[in-house]
């Protein structure tokens, strides 16, 4: 499976989602990006945000105030590098994603700190065929 993903994604998507690397901030694919549509796993392909919760929080990578699946985001306790924070990470294919502060806006006050390297996007108008038609009347 390791071999398999190596030659699948970039060598920033697969340090990211595999080793939990954090790719470079304010230059990354998403982080200054608002087409409208859905931010799925860069390996399982299963939907994990949307660009209705997208916000810039000035931080250099993507932020959202919420996943569009609950279940699909998964958290753990992590003290990597000297600091205590919440890890964000897929559950379908248990990819590290970023992680989550408690400084956002909206009712919850979560800030979803995601790197673009774990992410891909589909826009409104390729739902259909990426079998994401469900979410076309959140738009």
């Amino acid at each position: 499976m390791k071999e398999e993903l190596k030659n699948k994604l970039t060598e920033m998507q697969y340090h990211v989602t595999q080793e939990k690397g954090t790719e470079p901030p304010f230059r990354n694919e998403f982080d200054s990006h608002y087409e409208e549509g859905i931010y799925v796993d860069i390996v399982s392909g299963e939907p994990l945000f949307s660009s209705k919760d997208k916000y810039d929080a000035g931080c250099g990578w993507p932020s959202f105030t919420k996943p569009i699946v609950k279940e699909e985001v998964t958290e753990h306790f992590d003290t990597a590098h000297g600091m205590r924070r919440t890890e964000v990470r897929s559950k379908t294919a248990d990819s590290h994603l970023g992680h989550v502060f408690p400084d956002g806006p909206g009712e919850a006050g979560t800030r979803y700190c995601i790197n673009s390297a774990a992410l891909r996007f589909v826009p409104v108008e390729k739902f259909e065929e990426e079998g994401l038609s469900e979410y076309k009347a959140q738009f």
